[in-house]
């Protein structure tokens, strides 16, 4: 038997995923949000995780699950629902010790498949989702360009930015000034557009 916990914050989309899977034979699938989340793991104690990293709250759902995961020493495999189109999150879920990568569209078959071969310890990539790593591997962005540009879209003023990162004000402008040379953008809310898009921040 297979234990799958289904990591979602939309308690919709996380029931129907339950549901898709409990439709399998050999597994035996729960869910939860970021909250409660080291309590079910330290439950169930799950073979496989497996979360959509391209829902709103991914990343800091993505962040919640290393820790509690770290904190527990609790192995199993993670694997990531994603779009081929948003390279940015398929990046941060590899870093995040992703073994699976199965396309958001997929047919439903492919996710049980891709549960199946990361519980033996395999690599599951998506044939869909090849062109999207190989845009991820190529993240023109620095940490710290991106971190720039994230300050800068929750509205930051260059100052309070500056200020925060304990940098100069004209160190700022350089950082977003090369942040948007690199992304191919007109200006710095164009770069914004084009980095989240593309799931860089």
């Amino acid at each position: 038997m297979t234990r799958v916990l289904v990591v979602h914050e939309a308690v919709l989309f996380r029931s129907a995923l339950v549901a898709l899977l409990r439709a399998e034979p050999g597994f035996l699938v729960t869910s939860v949000g970021r909250r409660g989340l080291a309590d079910r793991i330290r439950c169930d104690r799950p073979d496989v995780y497996t979360v959509d990293v391209d829902s709103p709250g991914s990343v800091a759902l993505l962040e919640a699950l290393e820790l509690a995961r770290g904190g527990l020493g609790q192995e199993g495999a993670l694997l990531v629902l994603a779009n081929a189109d948003r390279p940015g999150t398929l990046r941060k879920a590899f870093d995040a010790g992703a073994l699976g990568f199965v396309d958001r569209n997929a047919p439903a078959g492919t996710l049980a498949e891709a549960i199946r071969t990361v519980r033996r310890g395999e690599r599951f990539v998506d044939e869909s989702l090849a062109f999207g790593f190989l845009q991820a591997a190529e993240m023109p962005l620095t940490p710290r360009e991106l971190t720039v540009l994230s300050l800068a879209a929750e509205g930051r003023s260059v100052a309070d930015i500056a200020q925060s990162l304990c940098l100069s004000r004209g160190t700022v402008r350089n950082y977003m000034a090369a942040a948007t040379r690199k992304v191919g953008a007109r200006n710095r809310m164009d770069a914004i557009r084009i980095s989240q898009g593309a799931g860089w921040m």
